[in-house]
């Protein structure tokens, strides 16, 4: 089904996901119902959900259809109440969400807008928004992908090339060091060569 159905899960999928858990369930339970009366199923059901990715992706009605679209609740600092209600949304549901977004004063708030999924975007007004190095005319820091290369004593490999290193840099970074690797709880590196290395706590 995709990451999709774990980054993103609508009411559909929710519905779909459970659905396959109770039938799976069901054979666990009673031994005597044969396996295919429940394999049918869940290929039905895992059919169902592809068909529905596919016309969601391809068509912007459907998925319009299916799982709604972005609704703007707040405006200028002023809370559209009416919207509020239609998505039966609460007044202490809006303010926590705006909490979690370190945001404590609706009238700082230029946009806020509830998601297909349920959650909150915001956007703050230009004079309480943070301040960028693009706004203070600095260059930025050159900053890339922390790839991890060694997890719980292990080396890994597989990101090497987007991190632009191989095991002759890295064993000379450990060389430096003066550690090893089974002594590494997690070490990262990104292209440029800066490393962060944790050390277990039990060496």
């Amino acid at each position: 089904m995709g990451k999709r159905q774990i980054g993103e899960l609508q009411p559909s999928d929710l519905v779909v996901t459970l659905l396959i858990s109770q039938i799976i369930s069901i054979p666990i339970q009673d031994t005597d119902i044969p396996l295919v009366n429940t394999i049918i199923p869940i290929f039905l059901l895992v059919g169902f959900e592809i068909l529905t990715s596919v016309l969601n992706m391809k068509s912007v009605k459907f998925r319009s259809f299916m799982h709604g679209h972005p609704v703007v609740i707040i405006n200028d600092g002023v809370l559209n109440q009416k919207m509020l209600t239609e998505l039966r949304f609460t007044l202490d549901d809006l303010l926590e969400a705006l909490r979690q977004k370190d945001i404590f004063d609706i009238s700082q708030v230029q946009y806020a807008i509830v998601e297909t999924n349920g959650q909150v975007s915001v956007l703050l007004k230009a004079e309480y928004d943070t301040v960028t190095r693009e706004d203070m005319d600095l260059s930025p820091a050159p900053q890339g992908y922390k790839c991890p290369v060694i997890i719980d004593g292990k080396v890994v490999s597989k990101d090497f090339a987007i991190c632009n290193t191989d095991m002759k840099k890295l064993n000379k970074i450990i060389k430096k060091e003066k550690v090893q690797i089974k002594e590494i709880m997690l070490m990262t590196v990104d292209s440029a060569g800066n490393h962060t290395i944790i050390r277990k706590e039990n060496q």
